[in-house]
């Protein structure tokens, strides 16, 4: 068992995206299995149309913002959760005037982000 405080985890930049950082909470180095996540992205911020290898789990824990999921497009708040599956193409566009966090959680499995349009 290992207790991993959040104040101990940096946070760090998330390539390709614009005002988001990423703080890894559970990675390989505590579980075999999966990841757990959290994305904070700064009013104005977002990510890029993307793909990945491995599906997501995403609990939203502040803000809004406007995510595509292939061929939708959603709106999410504190307190929505979603699946992604793998390979589906989506993007995060953060609505209003305070940063939006989710928490996402992955296989720890080989992974492959492959931008499909720059802007977010």
């Amino acid at each position: 068992m290992t207790v991993r405080r959040s104040g101990e985890v940096g946070l760090e930049e998330v390539a390709g995206a614009t005002s988001a950082a990423r703080q890894v909470l559970v990675g390989p180095d505590l579980s075999p299995h999966f990841a757990i996540r959290r994305f904070v992205m700064e009013p104005g911020g977002g990510m890029p149309l993307h793909t990945n290898e491995v599906e997501h789990g995403q609990y939203v824990l502040a803000g809004r913002a406007t995510i595509v999921l292939g061929d939708e497009e959603v709106r999410v708040q504190a307190g929505d959760s979603l699946h992604i599956p793998a390979r589906l193409p989506h993007s995060y566009t953060v609505e209003g005037d305070e940063p939006f966090e989710f928490l996402c959680v992955v296989p720890n499995a080989e992974d492959e982000v492959r931008v499909l349009r720059k802007e977010s």
